[in-house]
């Protein structure tokens, strides 16, 4: 069977074709915008990938078009899908047919840490012999590629976003997945292009609760109200909540201020275990995320100790805190946060693990919430752990950032320009400086620029 997916080089649909590969499909795709890590794992495993939309795209006809949720009514090829009456579904809709059924499967929810997370378990699960399938929104460095199938019978973690599923299916693509344990790690408002408010978002996780059935289970943050909210409005599945309350049945206490050690304690009916996380990680919602994934490998029969060991060989996901490399001591670190919360908490993190040197943040606002600047009046606020903030305006924000420079509490410079940013970098930067770059796109290759730039100055 011949499958044809539009939007491929998205996180979520290259996952879902390397999937289709491994169950024997040829795969081919197109995309708009095509950059690694995707691309690059796309054309390893051999997948025709064509940059641009177009009817020509179809030839050979597929049998069936999966259709990406970037993609809308217009778009050449999807009204050539539509023209020539081809057999077309959503990607979600495509992975609950033909991948989820007869899996346990475990979904990973919430605003912000899903990729991580959803890493961590599948990780701990891998460690412990259990073979997982998974599908994560990015690329995990223990595992190499974003999807594999697993073993069979073996637990299938996916990564649950709340997004909308596709233009003829608004809907949270999370609805699809039917699984039998989730964790809610945390619920705020994003995504304002598709939702007006956060009971919006927390109905859509709603939906989510009433999917997961009785003998299941819920694993759920602490400390969060929207999430607390969402309970509320009805649960038919065991709840165990996790983080730092006392009430809580997994909670964690750090060891070290940076979050890299900290121990896990479980409190069950007849005995408290504990065990302690010494790993290469750094900030509190890191341990967090790690401690949601071991109450849900715990539920899955891996031994708390020997996850928590394990958790020490774990690398992070592609561009969440990446060393992308280091020159004349100045470290050039890939983030995917883009969210005011997201950005501050990264920063954070990076404060508290080396407070020798700089911090210098690179931002590029250009998700679909920054885009409509819904949470604009945060992001001065977001770069207050960082010594300096370097702001990159993307074409097609609409409104200018030079308000949110005004208000920063850091020194903050405004860039139109990709080699002007970079130069501008090379010249702040010194010994012991980290420059973490954060966005969720490609960034006009600015890592590679900004590496190879510093590589020329030193070496002149």
């Amino acid at each position: 069977m011949h499958l044809h997916i539009l939007g491929i080089c998205g996180t979520f649909m290259g996952s879902l074709a390397l999937l289709g590969r491994e169950l024997g499909f040829t795969v081919s795709g197109s995309d708009a915008n095509v950059y690694p890590p995707m691309s690059t794992q796309l054309k390893e495993a051999g997948i025709d990938l064509r940059e641009g939309y177009s009817p020509a795209n179809l030839e050979p006809r597929p049998d069936r078009v999966v259709i990406g949720n970037a993609l809308s009514r217009g778009n050449p090829e999807v009204e050539a899908v539509l023209d020539e009456g081809l057999p077309y579904l959503s990607g979600p809709e495509w992975l609950a047919e033909q991948v989820l059924p007869g899996r346990r499967v475990i979904a990973v929810a919430g605003t912000h840490g899903k990729t991580t997370t959803a890493s961590l378990l599948a990780w701990l699960l891998e460690s412990a012999g259990l073979m997982p399938g998974f599908l994560i929104g990015g690329v995990p460095r223990n595992f190499g590629v974003s999807a594999r199938l697993g073993g069979e019978g073996a637990p299938f973690v996916v990564e649950a976003d709340e997004y909308d599923t596709a233009f003829f299916d608004k809907r949270s693509k999370f609805v699809h997945y039917r699984p039998e344990m989730a964790i809610l790690g945390n619920l705020e408002f994003d995504h304002a292009d598709i939702f007006p408010d956060l009971a919006a978002i927390e109905r859509q996780f709603h939906h989510l609760v009433r999917t997961i059935p009785g003998r299941g289970r819920l694993l759920v943050a602490d400390g969060e109200p929207a999430l607390d909210r969402v309970l509320e409005r009805g649960c038919w599945t065991p709840v165990e909540r996790f983080g730092a309350a006392t009430t809580s049945p997994w909670r964690l206490v750090l060891e070290r201020d940076d979050a890299s050690r900290f121990r896990v304690i479980h409190q069950q009916a007849e005995v408290d275990e504990d065990a302690v996380v010494d790993w290469p990680l750094t900030g509190a919602y890191n341990a967090r995320n790690a401690l949601a994934a071991l109450a849900a490998a715990s539920a899955l029969g891996v031994d708390l100790a020997r996850g928590a060991a394990a958790l020490s060989r774990f690398e992070t996901p592609r561009r969440r805190q990446e060393l992308r490399g280091e020159i004349a001591g100045v470290q050039v670190i890939d983030d995917f946060a883009h969210h005011p919360t997201a950005i501050a908490a990264t920063l954070e993190g990076l404060r508290a693990a080396t407070p020798r040197g700089r911090l210098l943040a690179v931002i590029e606002p250009r998700s679909n919430t920054m885009r409509l600047g819904t949470l604009r009046e945060r992001l001065a606020y977001s770069v207050t752990a960082a010594d300096f903030a370097f702001w990159f305006q993307p074409p097609g924000l609409d409104w200018s950032l030079a308000p949110v420079l005004a208000a920063s509490p850091v020194a903050s410079r405004l860039f139109e320009d990709l080699d002007d940013l970079v130069a501008a970098l090379v010249a702040e930067a010194r010994p012991l400086d980290r420059i973490v770059v954060m966005s969720n796109g490609g960034f006009g290759g600015i890592h590679e620029k900004l590496l190879s730039a510093l590589e020329i100055a030193h070496d002149g």
